[in-house]
């Protein structure tokens, strides 16, 4: 007992690598809640996307710390604040295709999907804090 759990965040684009992001922390001597495996993909579609959000900012709030792997969603880019809020170490790691594999990055040169770079613009021109809602 005592190992830490880390809470798995990742664009929907990625979900093909759910298994192997899992193995990724259980080979480095964690307990990975990774969301895909839990509900599959957003439950097949059949559950609100912003249930499932909510679910998983109440299971973030029960890790130790959030890792983001890839390119950043408006979902993940949520998940991180909600994370930043709640003081969770979060660490970002880039994707190599082939051969597959991890790299971890500073949060600096994560790249992000259109949608999560609108969501940062409207945050910026409102002049507010980040928002997760």
């Amino acid at each position: 007992m005592g190992s830490k759990v880390v809470f798995t965040a990742m664009s929907k684009k990625r979900y093909y690598l759910k298994g192997h992001v899992a193995k990724f922390i259980f080979d480095r001597g964690k307990i990975p809640l990774n969301p895909f495996l839990c509900y599959d993909y957003f439950l097949l579609d059949t559950v609100a996307r912003d249930k499932i959000r909510e679910a998983n900012f109440e299971l973030i709030s029960r890790c130790d710390e959030l890792w983001v792997f890839g390119e950043i969603s408006d979902g993940v880019l949520k998940e991180i604040f909600f994370a930043k809020e709640k003081k969770i170490p979060i660490k970002y790691f880039k994707i190599i295709d082939e051969p597959l594999e991890f790299i971890e990055i500073n949060e600096k040169e994560v790249k992000y999907e259109p949608e999560a770079l609108e969501l940062l613009r409207r945050w910026k021109n409102a002049g507010k804090k980040a928002r997760i809602s």
